[in-house]
């Protein structure tokens, strides 16, 4: 049985109320995943008002100054708070919460298992997004299971795989500052040329951003131009392919927080379901 998204939240949450969002409504899933993290679960107003349809799941994994046991340290910037600014991602929303240490894949993949035989999820479109630590996350979860992911954006990271070549399996966009002094451009590079030399780099994308430090990656988290070319990627896509015509220039970049707080309106309102 596949329940609603508040239904779900009541049965495995023990919440004791509910509150009606605008847009959207997220919660804090705290010991519902054995061998998982702490997570929020975000769903848009549209999963419970298309009781029929299964949505894309994004799964985000933030930088380490975000890692401790406040689950709310990881709403500090990224997927979720680009929705509570007034970005519209039609989409479920998994952020989970690192206490510590570097993202274990299995972790991830417990979350998403345990939102997949829960919720309703087009397994087709599963979209993974880190900065920094959650870069690394990123491309360590992609690596380790391409099968399940139908595109991937790393920013400011690397990989901490022995063997990385999983990553070729699945669309991934690289995208690295060259004046970042926290995590090198050089862990980027790593990986791409480990794709390169194992002749498995046909759906790689990468950049190496002149000028661009350690923090100015989390734009991207901001602006629709990211989630339009997550969101052009399927696993059903027969051949495998990656968009390289969707760009992001350094204007856009530097609109990304105007874009969204000019609006007269926020086009999105998360409510917390406690």
């Amino acid at each position: 049985m596949r329940f609603t998204f508040i239904s779900l939240l009541l049965l495995v949450a023990a919440l004791t109320s509910t509150m009606q969002a605008a847009s959207g409504k997220v919660a804090a899933m705290r010991d519902v995943v054995p061998d998982g993290y702490d997570f929020w679960l975000y769903a848009p107003e549209e999963y419970d008002e298309k009781p029929h349809e299964r949505f894309p799941v994004i799964i985000f994994m933030h930088g380490a100054s975000l890692c401790g046991r406040d689950m709310k340290r990881s709403r500090r910037y990224g997927v979720l708070d680009a929705v509570e600014k007034g970005r519209e991602i039609n989409a479920l929303i998994i952020t989970p919460q690192n206490p510590g240490g570097s993202w274990k894949p299995h972790k991830i993949n417990a979350i998403l298992e345990y939102v997949v035989k829960n919720c309703r999820v087009d397994t087709s479109r599963v979209y993974v997004i880190g900065m920094s630590l959650g870069g690394y996350g990123t491309m360590d979860f992609v690596g380790t299971y391409p099968e399940k992911v139908a595109a991937a954006m790393a920013l400011c990271g690397g990989c901490t795989l022995n063997d990385c070549t999983g990553l070729g399996d699945a669309p991934l966009w690289i995208i690295h500052g060259t004046a970042d002094r926290a995590v090198r451009v050089g862990q980027s590079k790593k990986v791409v040329k480990a794709l390169h030399d194992a002749g498995k780099d046909s759906l790689l994308r990468y950049e190496w951003i002149p000028g661009m430090n350690h923090s100015q990656p989390s734009r991207y988290f901001y602006l629709a131009k990211t989630y339009e070319w997550l969101f052009s990627h399927s696993l059903n896509d027969n051949p495998r392919k990656v968009n390289r015509e969707i760009t992001i220039s350094a204007a856009e970049r530097k609109a990304a927080y105007s874009d969204i707080s000019s609006r007269d309106t926020p086009i999105a309102t998360v409510t917390e379901i406690k």
